[in-house]
C-alpha cells in the first residue's frame, strides 16, 4: 500500500508532504516496525517511491514505513526557518503511533537515508538513541561538520563545493546554521556518537557508500574514528556512485541485514 500527502505539523507551523508504505496485506493485531526514510538534500518525500523498490521491499516484509519532508533543512532545527529536527524526532513519531499499528520499542524502529538523509538519519539515531534501534545512514554527507564549515569559509574551497553541489548550497547551509555556520555540539557526527557512547545506547550502525563516490574518502577516515573509539558498527563498499541505483541497493542491504 501507498500513501501520499500531506500532514500538519505544530512544529513546522504548516502543512508538509508525506509518504507511506506499507505491507499491502495488514496484519490485525501484532504492531509492524516503524522506519523513518529520510531523503537526500535536492530530494521530497516521494524520491524513494519515485526511485526506488520500496514498494517491493516494503510487501514482502513486516514494517511501515515513513517519508517526510525536510526541505533542504540537515535535518536540524534551523537559524532561519523551521524547526525539521523537532518534527522528525518528535512530533512525527507521535502522529504516525496515532494513525498506525507501529511499535513503540526502539527495537523495532530504525532511522535510514542517503545523503543528507544519511547526515539526518545518523544525527537523530545518535541525538535520541533511546529512540532507534537501528541507524542506516548511505553516503552520508557533513560526516565532519566542523571541516565542511572552515571549507565554506575559505573562497577557493567554497568554489569547489558550490560546483559540485550548487549554488543554493551556501545560501542553504546559511538558513540551517547562521551566517557563520555555527559549529554546535549537535551539528557534528562524532560529537553525537560521544554523547551516545557515554550514555551508553548505542543504536546499531550500518554505513555504506560507493567507491566511486565523492564522499568516500569520508566514510573511510569516518569508519577508522569509530574503531579507534571502539563503537561496534559495520561498513560496506562497493563500486557505485552518489545515485539511486546505489541507494536501491543500500536500502535493500540494510532491510534484509535487519529484517525489516
Amino acid at each position: 500500500m501507498r500513501l501520499s500527502g500531506t500532514v500538519f505539523s505544530k512544529s513546522l507551523e504548516m502543512d508538509t508532504g508525506i509518504a507511506i508504505v506499507t505491507p499491502n496485506k495488514l496484519k490485525d493485531n501484532e504492531p509492524y516496525k516503524v522506519v523513518y526514510l529520510l531523503h537526500g538534500m535536492c530530494g521530497s518525500s516521494s524520491n524513494w517511491l519515485d526511485y526506488s523498490l520500496l514498494p517491493v521491499y516494503a510487501n514482502a516484509g513486516n514494517s511501515i514505513y515513513i517519508m517526510p519532508d525536510a526541505a533542504r533543512s540537515f535535518y536540524t532545527d534551523m537559524k532561519y526557518g523551521f524547526k525539521y529536527f523537532t518534527y522528525i524526532t518528535e512530533e512525527l513519531p507521535y502522529i504516525c503511533k496515532n494513525i498506525f499499528n507501529i511499535s513503540s520499542d526502539r527495537e523495532n524502529t530504525a532511522i535510514l537515508g542517503g545523503s543528507m538523509g544519511g547526515y539526518g538519519a545518523l544525527k537523530c539515531a545518535l541525538s535520541k538513541p533511546e529512540q532507534y534501534g537501528v541507524c542506516g545512514a548511505f553516503s552520508s554527507c557533513c560526516l565532519f561538520f566542523g571541516e565542511n564549515r572552515e571549507a565554506m569559509k575559505n573562497s577557493e574551497l567554497r568554489q569547489k563545493f558550490i560546483e559540485t553541489f550548487g549554488e543554493q548550497l551556501a545560501a542553504d547551509l546559511v538558513s540551517a546554521f547562521g551566517e557563520d555556520i555555527e559549529l554546535k555540539p549537535e551539528h557534528e557526527i562524532l560529537e553525537l556518537v560521544k554523547r551516545a557512547q557515554s550514555g551508553g545506547i548505542m543504536p546499531k550502525l550500518y554505513l555504506t557508500c560507493g567507491t566511486e563516490d565523492y564522499f568516500y574518502r569520508d566514510h573511510l577516515r569516518f569508519c577508522r574514528e569509530l574503531g579507534e573509539m571502539n563503537i561496534d558498527f559495520e561498513f560496506e563498499q562497493w563500486q557505485a556512485r552518489h545515485d539511486f541505483i546505489y541507494f536501491n541497493d543500500a536500502l535493500k542491504k540494510v532491510i534484509d541485514k535487519f529484517l525489516l
